[in-house]
């Protein structure tokens, strides 16, 4: 890891003095988009000014400029420290904003600025040092210009540049550095010399999110800001026919009541009156020729398919011959509902349209297709609309649509109301009409030889596509497959490991709205893959543990992360009365994850006493933030495990809020006990991969209290 970077190759970079004073460092790398195809929307774009990751004040104060959206995941510490740690920084003087949305802070590999997909830290790993490392360079040559000395003798110590005795703080050296040439090369450090990188370090938004003055998007307010409401479609894609708003406008606070292509906008002075004004509206929808999913009925559509050939995602051998061949054969059919993402904020986002152009507030985790959208329905271009990130109070996928669905409804509003508006959604708004991890069947037949090992295995998955129809398209579906929808099966282990085998798929066309959801497609097929392990295990009469180190010997970052999970649960070794366990290991957005459920079941009641986490996800950064995101995505999957599920009836969404769509509860938050395996391997991502194991933990460990094998989640009154 200590790379000489030839910047004149790889980078543009330039410095420049700040009106305030102060020294910036900008750079992009023009080859960063190497996947995407929706890219071309930000080539098209003219790089702003300033195009900066990093500013130093004449006050020593360092503030970073984050190109990802802060939404708990800790990337406002984990980022920085990247930085400060090339930088020899004084960490008390460092500071965290979210940069604009630009081309210069594109994502590395996806083309678009984008928070998502566990990428965030990997993709910044060389791109934050090489700041800090390059403006560590300029520092000391500033310092040795004053002092009239070679470099050679200088160092570098808690922002400051030192010569024997003597020392000058970064912010007395920004001007100079700010006039020297651009070094062509950067030194990055080694890993023995990193101070923070690797090392515990607490958040920097924790004060300000503790003390109420961080600043979310439904925390933005100003002069002449007005609030608005939509009514939409009760049913998806049905359209308005006819509206009376007489008694919404008689509503005192009301200021307009306005359509746009999603609904009726009630702009008024503050929610409860915009609130109050949408439902004194009166509706009429043309539900005529339209798709009213149901959900009893899709199951049955779902079931029929998976047991019809769909097309082809992975391939080997002979499935059919091998299986004549077979000890013992497994059939499964597995079943996961369509999920809410649910954040605890609900959506939200202010629009000011002037003559000059656009600005927006709002917790995002995709600048650059809203801020084409925008600007699309604005007739301006992308440069005249500025997005103004805010804290983002969860995201989970919801708020990186590709459709850029609530921004521009939101940008709809402002436009037709002629004023400044922030649109907020109500979270029974987002329950009953928004974006859904959509609904999956899993029917597999696995072939069984002598040994128990699989020597035929037959995998057929049936759901939507969350991505056709976007601009990911044209990348991520090849051949009618849908990547995101079999990954976690088709690329599993298990299946390449088995010598005979055949994934296919069936995307079902529907009008409900589908999105990523947290850890994507491995948010069902981990599920379904630890689940039926299991059982292939117990079909065999072998210990679950042994079954998978058996299956899984050729696959090291497997067996470590599972063999650290199991000690550290002490599997094998005696549990209080009436408490089991269940295990299972996923890789997932680069990282592995095992994990041990202890549970038990009373009047068909499950708890979950504790979660025994083991994640190999390479360096680990900030292993405190490694640790926070395991215990959110335990909070998060087991919320989802025992009681979350979005059904349809006549074309509605059945749930509305909390009460009826259940997170988890604090009290039903278990113990948490998170293991890092040490490792240099490729670093992969630690916000999605912590959930896909622990649904199939907790479904083993209910079978092994109860003998009942769940293969339906959530789990839910199953076992009353």
């Amino acid at each position: 890891m200590n790379d000489m970077i030839n910047l004149s190759r790889r980078s543009f970079i330039k410095s420049t003095a700040l009106v305030a004073g102060g020294l910036v460092v900008a750079f992009s790398i023009p080859q960063a988009k190497r996947f995407m195809s929706v890219a071309n929307a930000a080539e098209a774009m003219p790089l702003p000014a300033p195009n900066a990751f990093l500013r130093i004040g004449a006050d020593d104060s360092i503030t970073v400029m984050l190109a990802h959206s802060e939404m708990g995941q800790g990337v406002w510490t984990t980022l920085p420290m990247l930085i400060a740690d090339e930088l020899d920084a004084d960490w008390s003087k460092v500071k965290v904003e979210h940069a604009p949305a630009a081309p210069a802070y594109i994502h590395t590999a996806y083309g678009i600025q984008i928070t998502g997909g566990s990428s965030t830290t990997w993709s910044e790993f060389d791109r934050y040092r090489q700041a800090g490392a390059l403006t560590r360079t300029l520092l000391i040559q500033a310092a040795a210009k004053q002092w009239n000395v070679p470099v050679d003798g200088l160092r570098t110590e808690n922002g400051a540049v030192i010569n024997g005795t003597q020392k000058l703080r970064y912010g007395q050296l920004v001007e100079t550095a700010s006039q020297l040439a651009t070094p062509t090369s950067v030194t990055l450090k080694k890993p023995e010399q990193w101070k923070l990188i690797g090392k515990a370090t607490k958040r920097l938004d924790s004060a300000e999110k503790i003390n109420g003055t961080a600043k979310f998007g439904q925390d933005v307010q100003f002069e002449g800001l007005k609030v608005a409401m939509v009514a939409r479609a009760p049913v998806f894609g049905t359209k308005l026919k006819s509206v009376d708003d007489s008694a919404a406008r008689q509503v005192p606070g009301v200021i307009k009541v306005v359509t746009v292509p999603t609904g009726v906008a009630v702009i008024a002075e503050h929610y409860w009156a915009a609130k109050q004004g949408r439902e004194a509206l009166k509706l009429e929808w043309d539900l005529a020729g339209h798709d009213k999913p149901d959900s009893v009925a899709l199951l049955k559509q779902y079931q029929a398919l998976a047991q019809q050939p769909g097309l082809s995602a992975a391939k080997a051998g002979d499935v059919a011959a091998a299986s004549k061949q077979a000890k013992q054969t497994v059939t499964a059919e597995y079943i996961l509902p369509y999920l809410s993402h649910a954040p605890m904020e609900p959506l939200n986002c202010a629009v000011k349209i002037s003559e000059q152009g656009c600005d927006i507030w709002t917790g995002t985790q995709m600048q650059t297709t809203d801020q084409a959208a925008a600007a699309k329905i604005l007739g301006l271009k992308p440069e005249q609309v500025s997005i103004h990130t805010q804290f983002l109070g969860g995201g989970f996928g919801r708020r990186a649509n590709p459709r850029a669905d609530f921004v521009s409804e939101a940008v709809e509003v402002a436009k037709a109301a002629g004023l400044p508006v922030k649109t907020v959604w109500s979270r029974e708004d987002d329950i009953k009409g928004g974006f859904y991890r959509p609904m999956f069947v899993h029917r597999a037949t696995v072939a069984l030889d002598k040994q128990g090992k699989p020597q035929a295995w037959q995998h057929t998955l049936v759901g939507q596509s969350i991505i056709k129809g976007t601009p990911f398209e044209g990348f991520m579906i090849k051949e009618g497959i849908d990547a995101t929808s079999v990954e976690g099966v088709a690329d599993s282990p298990y299946v390449k490991g088995t010598a005979n085998h055949q994934v296919q798929l069936h995307s079902v066309q529907s009008d409900v709205p589908v999105l990523w959801w947290r850890s994507v497609g491995h948010s069902h097929s981990g599920f379904v893959m630890e689940s039926l392990v299991d059982e292939l295990a117990h079909a065999d009469k072998q210990d679950p543990l042994a079954y998978r180190r058996q299956l899984l010997k050729d696959h090291p970052r497997h067996l470590a992360a599972l063999n650290l999970a199991a000690d550290k649960a002490g599997w094998g070794k005696p549990l209080p009365k009436g408490v089991f366990r269940g295990i299972a290991v996923h890789e997932s957005f680069g990282s592995y994850v095992a994990q041990v459920a202890e549970v038990s079941v009373k009047e068909g009641e499950v708890k979950v006493h504790r979660v025994v986490v083991a994640i190999d996800c390479g360096l680990a950064v900030n292993p405190d933030g490694v640790k926070a995101q395991m215990e959110s995505s335990v909070a998060y999957a087991l919320g989802a495990a025992l009681s979350s599920e979005i059904s349809f009836k006549e074309g509605q969404v059945v749930q509305s809020n909390f009460h009826d769509y259940q997170v988890l509860r604090m009290k039903d938050m278990p113990k948490v006990d998170v293991h890092i395996v040490a490792s240099t391997e490729k670093m992969g991502g630690v916000g999605e991969p912590g959930v896909p194991p622990l649904a199939p933990a907790v479904a083993n460990a209910v079978f092994a209290a109860t003998g009942k094998r769940i293969r339906r989640l959530p789990i839910g009154d199953q076992l009353a």
